[in-house]
């Protein structure tokens, strides 16, 4: 498989897992870390990081935003127990 394909299967699996995630607001990062050992503050993280690698300078907030679809202190209020 060529790189650029693979890159762009990647990508689209990585966006179908945040639609996923945003869609299931009933499971708690918590949740995640317990069974999955990551949670959607490690994929704001990770994401940020990978920018930082091609010299992009994304905040935490905006890293968070993206993965939550919100600004992170608004999920907290609507969906965290």
């Amino acid at each position: 498989m060529e790189d650029k394909v693979k890159k762009e299967l990647q990508s689209a699996a990585f966006e179908r897992l945040i639609n996923h995630l945003r869609e299931r607001k009933d499971v708690q990062n918590l949740d995640l870390m317990n069974l999955a050992g990551f949670c959607r503050n490690c994929l704001s993280k990770w994401y940020r990081e990978e920018a930082e690698k091609k010299n992009i300078n994304i905040t935490d907030p905006e890293a968070r935003e993206h993965i939550y679809g919100m600004p992170y202190a608004e999920w907290k209020e609507k969906y965290q127990k």
